[in-house]
């Protein structure tokens, strides 16, 4: 197993904070910070002291009211399984696949109710029962691409390169590679079995196919970000605040600059047509590092205050998640601007690999 330390320092000042989120040092960043400095009382200006939507849940008694989960049914399989000759039989690349080249004319209308509910009802849902073992890994690719292209038409880029070429990359497989590549060139949980902690990915809507099952672990974990707004609002507006400022987030290498600025809470006020929106989208990796690709040197450290507030968001995501019990054959849909996802620490092996 690779060694989970960065081989590297971050930049001077920063503070003693790590991927994996410590509890006794959050405890004490808060008590030093309390007794060491005026926080303020007040949110941002034109910030809502609460937000109410049905985006805002607590994980810990969701299920008692909204049964995130949608069976496949012997018919939509069997319209699965059709649509997926269909496509086949046009001898076009994976990358053609959408509603047309793909047709579920019964399923279609059930995948738009999805959509709507991740878009504007709990903002996820958890397709189950597609029969991973009957297909080979290529079909299986069409299959969840021909889906989600029914609740989520526009694919987003993951990656501007293929084997080193220029290519859009939409597609990223999610597996521990610890036993075949150096730690060094790891820089993120994904790829590892470690746990990953809340954050956010790019895009709208993101989704997760599971093709298998760890031997142990691996939970999903989803968890209302507005609901940690209002939680953080009450309780800390100086940590929103904080959230609403800009942040030197590191690119890594991948942008000819070594860093961005950019706040990681958003505010969209209502309007005649669209409803009040928060967008907290974030990777605690860009501001803590993770192993072979620590915080870079030269760029400027996270304050004490960004230190505690991504400890805040994780650790308050953390006590209002929903625990998924992700399948083989699931396909999570999750909103992406509302909520954050985690997963727990796994163990696999060569044959459930």
């Amino acid at each position: 197993m690779a060694s989970a330390s960065p081989s590297h320092p971050g930049p001077p000042g920063q503070p003693d904070i790590g991927y994996l989120p410590d509890h006794d040092k959050y405890l004490a960043r808060i008590k030093r910070r309390r007794e060491t400095e005026a926080l303020p009382k007040t949110l941002p200006p034109g910030f809502p002291s609460r937000i109410e939507s049905d985006l805002v849940w607590d994980g810990n008694d969701l299920h008692e009211t909204y049964d995130w989960n949608y069976r496949l049914t012997p018919l939509d399989i069997s319209e699965i399984e059709a649509a997926l000759a269909h496509f086949k039989s046009l001898n076009l690349p994976l990358g053609y696949i959408t509603q047309e080249t793909f047709p579920l004319p019964t399923l279609h209308k059930t995948l738009r109710q999805i959509s709507h509910e991740i878009h504007h009802g709990h903002g996820f849902k958890v397709i189950r029962g597609v029969p991973v073992d009957n297909h080979t890994r290529e079909e299986n690719i069409a299959i969840y691409a021909g889906v989600s292209s029914h609740i989520a038409p526009t694919r987003g880029r993951q990656d501007h390169s293929y084997n080193g070429a220029p290519a859009d990359v939409v597609l990223a497989h999610i597996k521990d590679l610890t036993s075949q590549v150096s730690a060094d060139n790891i820089g993120a949980p994904a790829y590892t079995a470690e746990r990953q902690v809340f954050h956010t990915d790019v895009g709208d809507i993101i989704a997760l196919f599971a093709l298998g099952e760890a031997v142990h672990g691996g939970h999903s974990y989803l968890s209302s970000s507005w609901k940690v707004y209002n939680e953080l609002a009450a309780t800390r507006p100086d940590l929103i605040r904080t959230l609403a400022e800009k942040w030197a987030a590191d690119t890594f290498g991948k942008l000819p600059q070594p860093y961005t600025l950019t706040p990681l809470l958003h505010h969209q006020p209502a309007t005649a047509t669209t409803p009040e929106r928060l967008i907290i989208q974030y990777a605690r990796r860009v501001f803590t590092g993770y192993w072979g690709l620590p915080r870079t040197s030269t760029i400027p450290p996270i304050t004490e205050a960004q230190a505690e507030a991504l400890d805040a968001l994780h650790f308050t995501a953390e006590k209002y998640a929903a625990s998924l019990d992700f399948k083989k054959g699931d396909i999570q849909y999750v909103n992406n601007l509302s909520i954050f996802h985690a997963r727990g620490g796994f163990q696999d092996s060569e044959e459930k690999q």
